[in-house]
């Protein structure tokens, strides 16, 4: 998920984040460098208001998660060269420093952790005194337990607060199309041939082609899947943009029917153009999530001031998932701990966000793979793509 942006205007934000930065840059109670569109100004201005005393507060937003991981590189001096799987994309120029003050909290998505921990760039936290992470649904706490390395761990430390997830969608043109995309194995139809545009991911593309054949998006053993290769290379001929940036452009446009893509990105578009819909598909799809992880600092005691405690509290609280909810197209993780009676109309009736429980029960999160493995996956796909007609 390196490059999902938000739809969402900057300008309210950005007005809100001057409103909640303290006037002076010294004596700031709570620091947080948050994902651009990924909380939204109702929120903040919540959370003030559920303040007993008036601490000082500074959220600023930043465009994309590499540009955030990039500050966490930054901040422990780290070489910038060493990327990780999910860096593939060159590095925004830094055109302003000097970088800002260390944060708090600075949100990661969940793909992003094995790394962030792997390099050292980030530490644990200690939730146990969080009350309301003992209501997270297990599958987001098994999330983000993770070993030294960063792969998962039942008893691992914790290393992020998730607070946002969406999942990665068919969208389709059904002014184009007289029938309706269901599943992963409709973008085989021959129907759409030289009509899709996807994200430029190999786990997003590979992980549906498992999914087609029934597997897991973490199916390690590739070798026991004999049909995969044959399956990504019909797929390929499919296809006819390979993009993270601009895989929906083609859509909005017409040049291609069907685009693969994630949630955040496509939702907004849904709302603002009748003849795009789109689909979660029946038998699941991948699922992300943005959580906020603490900095690693020099002289770092692994405690959360009260005020960063609250944060996290109120960020899992039923007023707050209720506005991720309606506002940050995506869902909060504790969308299904709400009497749905609370929740917006908007909401319950959108299947995009949500997701029929049979659907979602067959959805996962993209797992960190072993080196070993993640060679396998890079391997298979470089041979598919060599044969690209694109």
């Amino acid at each position: 998920m390196l490059t999902r942006r938000s739809f969402l205007t900057t300008a309210g934000i950005l007005a809100l984040g001057n409103l909640l930065s303290s006037c002076a840059s010294s004596n700031v109670d709570l620091r947080v460098l948050l994902l651009q569109g990924s909380i939204p100004p109702q929120l903040l201005k919540a959370f003030r208001q559920n303040l007993s005393s008036k601490p000082s507060l500074d959220f600023k937003p930043q465009g994309q998660l590499k540009e955030l991981f990039s500050l966490l590189e930054t901040w422990q001096g780290k070489d910038k060269n060493e990327t990780g799987v999910w860096q593939e994309i060159p590095k925004i120029p830094v055109i302003n420093p000097p970088p800002p003050s260390l944060s708090d909290f600075v949100t990661l998505g969940d793909v992003w952790l094995a790394d962030a921990i792997k390099k050292e760039l980030i530490e644990p936290l200690n939730l146990t005194q969080i009350e309301n992470w003992n209501q997270l649904p297990s599958r987001w706490q098994t999330l983000v337990k993770r070993d030294q390395q960063g792969q998962l761990q039942d008893n691992g430390l914790i290393w992020g607060a998730p607070y946002r997830w969406g999942t990665t969608l068919i969208a389709y043109r059904s002014d184009k199309l007289d029938w309706q995309p269901q599943d992963w194995s409709d973008l085989w139809d021959q129907r759409l041939s030289d009509r899709i545009s996807v994200v430029d991911q190999y786990r997003e593309v590979m992980g549906l082609t498992l999914k087609k054949l029934g597997q897991s998006y973490n199916t390690e053993k590739l070798d026991q899947v004999p049909q995969l290769k044959t399956e990504l290379l019909a797929l390929n001929q499919q296809v006819k943009y390979y993009s993270s940036d601009h895989y929906l452009q083609p859509l909005v446009v017409g040049d291609v029917w069907v685009s693969v893509g994630w949630s955040n990105e496509i939702i907004p578009l849904v709302t603002k153009n009748r003849n795009i819909k789109a689909v979660v598909p029946t038998s699941g799809t991948s699922i992300w999530s943005d959580v906020w992880v603490k900095p690693k600092a020099k002289e770092s005691q692994n405690k959360l001031s009260e005020t960063a405690k609250q944060w996290l509290n109120f960020c899992w609280q039923p007023q707050a998932a209720k506005l991720i909810s309606l506002f940050a197209d995506a869902a909060s993780p504790m969308i299904d701990r709400i009497d749905k009676k609370e929740l917006s109309s908007e909401v319950i009736n959108n299947p995009l966000l949500f997701i029929d429980p049979a659907i979602f029960e067959q959805c996962e999160f993209l797992q960190p793979l072993s080196k070993q493995v993640e060679e396998q996956y890079i391997s298979l796909w470089q041979d598919v793509r060599k044969s690209t007609h694109n």
